[in-house]
């Protein structure tokens, strides 16, 4: 039995990796691969003695589960990363036993990303910027918000999900539910979102770097030396920091493509000197709701919310979209693709797919393709006199929002969830305001010149990164062109796309 975890999930090229790790084995070895067109192998540490160290118990005494609020404390050892690393997102794969032992397992492949014994951490450049101006953010924060901290051993069922830990604010600290980012717990967002796109990024010759979202909350001139942040697959939980680091990178004429849905959704606090983070949501503990409303639901007024609609940052919201239930995630869903509008736009530019305005059939992007799901963003619209949706700006989104694609979730059948199950804080709270729900990708621009686009859908990198539809992996390449440079920016190294 070994499992693990990182200290904090970036490090600079160069710098010390703290990894902690608990193991029943008197030894073990970390191998070190690299996320690219390829699952690149590029180092084994040596050997590192083994200790194990129990799982700390629940607080509310959950039998068979974990407590997901607290550093789990597992022993720590560190790995010196060499400066010649390239950016990137790196998995950590953990290799019990002596030296004849390891030497047995196989290295990983390119369909071993997911699994248990295995941790992902980021490597940022020593001088950021000077590998490529587009800067991919991986969504830590809400990979915590999901991760079990199961093992290959052990269900234990400890997340904001499952067994969640709410804390009244009575002794000091804040109201909410409590996670530590240091628990173990595999890797499976990675391998379903990310692993696909970053492989057809670095396909398609695209020089992009990494950051977390702890990243991005802890440093406002984080985004300085970029033209094009990516938000990608499930991107739900974050920090006022990093919507108002995000907001003056706009501000200043820099751009951002949220390739993702359900994004920005619940609030988070750092807390515990930024290892952990505390969130007031809906999500029941022992099958009540600790308090309600949940106040750090970031759309609504307050005091029953924060009062920043999400919108205003990606013109959609989750609660103009919705999900799909399964007993097999992500769930299989509606292949229809997104209804085009505006076929002129420069994001359709080279797709070939029309809107029906010179009279011909209307196309849908990523028809028979599950690109719609499993969780999608919509924004408050209705139809003019020519049958084309525009956004009304009722949720908040800006007045400069175009939809581009939209698919209308109606009527609303027994195979789809809308985001009153589950979630108390949509319709239930807002009946009817925001009209019909719709997935929904559109456009809009900034004042100060930034733009932002949005695919209003959690498996658009999927679709685009598996190149399962030609319009949809044209009109990301389009989109990463023209975004990633601002129109100030002066010439010097950039992106480098293939043909």
């Amino acid at each position: 039995m070994i499992e693990g975890y990182v200290a904090r999930e970036s490090v600079t090229a160069g710098e010390r990796l703290a990894l902690h790790v608990s193991t029943d084995a008197r030894e073990f070895r970390v191998r070190f691969y690299r996320l690219g067109e390829h699952l690149q192998f590029m180092a084994e540490s040596g050997a590192f003695p083994g200790v194990l160290k129990e799982p700390p118990p629940h607080p509310d005494g959950v039998a068979g589960s974990a407590s997901p609020a607290v550093d789990w404390e597992f022993p720590q050892y560190h790995f010196e990363t060499p400066e010649e690393w390239p950016p990137g997102i790196y998995l950590a794969h953990l290799v019990p036993g002596d030296a004849a032992r390891a030497d047995a397992v196989p290295r990983l492949g390119d369909g071993d990303v997911e699994g248990f014994e295995r941790e992902f951490f980021v490597v940022r450049p020593r001088r950021p910027g000077a590998h490529g101006r587009i800067l991919y953010k991986k969504s830590t924060f809400t990979r915590h918000a999901y991760n079990r901290s199961d093992s290959a051993d052990a269900q234990r069922a400890a997340s904001l999900y499952d067994n969640p830990v709410y804390g009244d604010g009575t002794d000091g600290g804040r109201r909410g539910h409590k996670l530590s980012m240091r628990r173990p717990g595999g890797v499976i967002d990675l391998a379903y979102w990310d692993a696909p796109f970053v492989a057809w990024l670095e396909r398609c010759g695209y020089a992009v770097e990494y950051c977390t979202d702890l990243d991005l909350h802890q440093d406002p001139e984080l985004l300085a030396p970029y033209d094009l942040l990516l938000s990608v697959g499930h991107d739900e939980y974050w920090s006022a920091a990093m919507r108002e680091h995000t907001a003056a990178h706009l501000a200043a004429g820099g751009n951002v493509a949220f390739l993702s849905a359900n994004t920005c959704w619940w609030r988070v606090h750092l807390t515990d000197g930024d290892t952990a983070f505390v969130s007031d949501t809906d999500h029941h503990v022992a099958g009540v709701f600790p308090h309600l409303p949940a106040t750090d639901l970031w759309w609504a007024a307050p005091p029953e919310g924060v009062g920043e609609p999400e919108d205003a940052l990606t013109g959609v919201s989750f609660r103009n979209g919705g999900m799909w239930p399964s007993t097999e995630w992500p769930g299989d869903r509606p292949r229809d693709g997104y209804r085009v509008q505006h076929a002129d736009h420069w994001v359709y530019a080279g797709t070939g797919l029309r809107d029906g305005s010179d009279g011909g059939p209307v196309d849908a992007l990523g028809a028979g393709t599950p690109l719609i799901g499993y969780e999608c963003d919509g924004a408050a619209f209705a139809y003019d006199g020519n049958g084309v949706a525009r956004a009304t700006g009722a949720d908040g989104a800006p007045g400069s929002f175009l939809i581009l694609g939209i698919h209308v979730l109606s009527p609303v059948h027994d195979d789809f969830h809308h985001p009153k199950w589950g979630h108390w804080n949509c319709v239930e709270r807002e009946p009817g305001a925001t009209g019909p729900r719709a997935a929904t990708m559109g456009v809009h621009t900034v004042p100060g010149g930034g733009t932002v686009f949005t695919a209003g859908t959690t498996d658009w990198p999927v679709v685009c990164g598996r190149e399962e539809d030609a319009g949809v992996v044209r009109v990301t390449r389009n989109v990463l062109d023209r975004l990633s440079r601002r129109a100030d920016r002066p010439s010097g190294p950039g992106p480098t796309a293939g043909p």
